[in-house]
């Protein structure tokens, strides 16, 4: 299949600035803004249009969900809820940032086009990985010492998958995963990597260091 991700050698788009949202560079929204000021300018117009369309895609999903995903994909690191921001406001505020940073490039900037047309099959395997891991993902999201609990984890990635895109779906599972440290065994791993050549990635946007893997794991 063609590559459409394959000159990223790490996580992209909505996912891909999730991963930067962390103690302490950003301790709370305002320095989570200036950090995605930061990188927008750092990674140029590519970079940021997927972001931008990755918030895009996400937009007609119920803003509980929307507030799940965020905050799995972050560990919670940044609330904004907490700090007085609905979350449709505060995906609009990077939004801006985004338009902000391409009208740079092109001053033309339309909105983004609708996801392609899913490959069902890679649906239901990006779906199947998120079930199997389901109780150990929930586990971690609700012990978790670092934030609230957060026991839809797995239905608001569902919804992510099914009703949005699997291939961001699938990014921002990666990155519940890696944020919670959630256990994964090689047979898994090799699966994930499987996916992501399935869906056009470099393996290092599947695996930044970051995921768990156990060798004696089964699952």
């Amino acid at each position: 299949m063609t590559k459409p991700h394959d000159a990223y050698f790490e996580d992209f788009g909505l996912s891909g600035l999730t991963k930067y949202f962390r103690h302490p560079v950003a301790r709370n929204t305002a320095a989570g803004l200036d950090l995605a000021g930061t990188l927008t300018e750092r990674y140029g117009p590519v970079y940021v249009q997927d972001i931008l369309t990755d918030i895009q895609r996400l937009a007609p999903l119920p803003d509980e969900v929307l507030n799940t995903l965020w905050l799995a994909a972050t560990e919670a690191y940044v609330d904004p809820v907490s700090e007085g921001y609905d979350i449709r406001t505060w995906l609009g505020r990077i939004a801006d940032i985004c338009v902000t940073r391409i009208r740079q490039n092109d001053p033309s900037l339309i909105s983004a086009a609708p996801a392609p047309e899913p490959d069902p099959d890679l649906r239901e395997a990006v779906l199947a990985e998120i079930r199997e891991t389901a109780p150990a993902l929930t586990e971690k999201a609700v012990t978790s010492i670092y934030a609230a609990p957060l026991p839809d984890v797995t239905p608001a990635l569902e919804r992510a998958v099914t009703e949005v895109d699997p291939d961001l779906g699938f990014r921002l599972y990666l990155r519940a995963l890696k944020a919670y440290f959630v256990p994964i065994s090689e047979a898994r791993y090799d699966r994930f990597i499987s996916l992501g050549e399935r869906f056009g990635y470099h393996e290092l946007v599947v695996d930044d260091g970051n995921l768990n893997i156990w060798s004696d794991l089964v699952d």
